[in-house]
């Protein structure tokens, strides 16, 4: 499958945190004959590509296959549904937006019902928007009813957002880019790598529950002891929303290399390592300085003594939300400097971090 065709399978996988089963049938599909996998039970994916030579030292490429999402926590009388959040959401998008509950027997179409203005008191048009008084409505009319749908307390639920790509502008269009783009970057860097020297090996996790805490990542690094690592992710665009001097995320902008966050200062060593391998072969970067925010990169560079790590963004207009836009040369940019990091970082440029 091409590029788009793999976004595409990515993105309009049913994989909110706990529940990745559908991102990594995807992944398993592409690297078919190029790698070996192994799978814990937190649903993380271990890639070990068959071009390792093995018994080396490898770098580690890691990517998170969950989504922000909720979750069926009862069925009312009238048959609509409680849900919860899993993850940060910005919960002024949710009124009106339709989802898709992943249940066993296929997904169940709903909205997340938004009353009509005829029936509002106007408290209930100035309220705030709260998960008190939030249901998702897939037209049944009763408990029996939603149960015959399918519908059951604890499974989880997504946006319905169908990707597009704008082909003519190289704008790509939906749901979950935080971060199935990552996982796309990281797949095809792993299958772009076979024809390439490699001074070290290369290992790869597909990463779960990042959402909610990082929680598949800590567990992956007990098993996992790197030399270095890099994290691909898709991260917020800023250049809709913050003054020009202070824009470090931008659409076409290339890579995000981000210096730190909430969580995590990644090591800097690392990071200018990156901006000069970006600067040699020409790839565009963007640093970033973050007050909010967190990834993987966290519980990374803690592991095993210390694990030098890197944050490769992908600029992402409105993640968090049911409607995310990103270009494809972002990507591209990613995946090549992803490519030129792994050719590049030997055990003595690693040892220097």
């Amino acid at each position: 499958m091409n590029d788009i065709e793999l976004i595409e399978k990515l993105c309009n996988s049913c994989g909110a945190s706990g529940f990745e089963d559908e991102v990594l049938a995807v992944a398993r599909e592409y690297l078919k004959g190029i790698a070996d996998f192994e799978e814990d039970s937190m649903r993380n994916l271990y890639i070990y590509p068959k071009y390792n030579k093995g018994n080396r030292p490898y770098i580690l490429l890691d990517a998170h296959s969950d989504e922000v999402g909720f979750m069926v926590q009862a069925i009312k009388p009238d048959g609509t549904l409680r849900f919860i959040p899993i993850g940060g959401w910005n919960e002024k998008c949710l009124p009106s937006s339709k989802v898709q509950i992943c249940a066993k027997t296929g997904h169940i179409l709903g909205v997340i019902a938004a009353g009509s203005p005829h029936l509002m008191t106007a408290e209930q048009r100035n309220a705030p928007v709260s998960y008190d008084n939030l249901v998702i409505d897939i037209g049944a009319t009763s408990v029996e009813e939603a149960s015959s749908f399918g519908v059951e307390i604890g499974l989880p639920v997504v946006p319905l957002t169908p990707f597009v790509f704008d082909e003519k502008h190289g704008v790509l269009h939906g749901k979950a880019f935080d971060d199935r783009m990552g996982v796309a970057a990281l797949l095809k860097c792993i299958k772009n790598l076979q024809k390439c020297a490699l001074p070290q090996d290369i290992v790869g996790v597909i990463s779960s529950q990042e959402e909610v805490g990082e929680r598949g990542i800590t567990a992956a690094m007990h098993r996992l002891k790197p030399t270095a690592a890099i994290c691909f992710e898709g991260c917020p665009a800023d250049d809709t929303s913050a003054p020009s001097y202070m824009i470090q995320d931008a659409l076409k902008g290339g890579v995000m290399l981000r210096h730190m966050d909430a969580t995590v200062i990644c090591t800097p060593r690392f990071t200018e390592f990156a901006r000069q391998v970006a600067a040699s072969k020409n790839i565009k970067v963007q640093m970033a300085v973050r007050r909010g925010g967190g990834n993987n990169g966290a519980y990374i560079i803690s592991a095993n003594g210390g694990t030098p790590v890197i944050v490769a963004g992908i600029p992402v207009r409105y993640i968090h939300t049911f409607n995310c836009i990103a270009v494809k040369e972002d990507f591209d940019s990613v995946v090549s400097l992803g490519e030129e990091l792994c050719k590049s970082l030997t055990e003595e440029v690693v040892k220097g971090f």
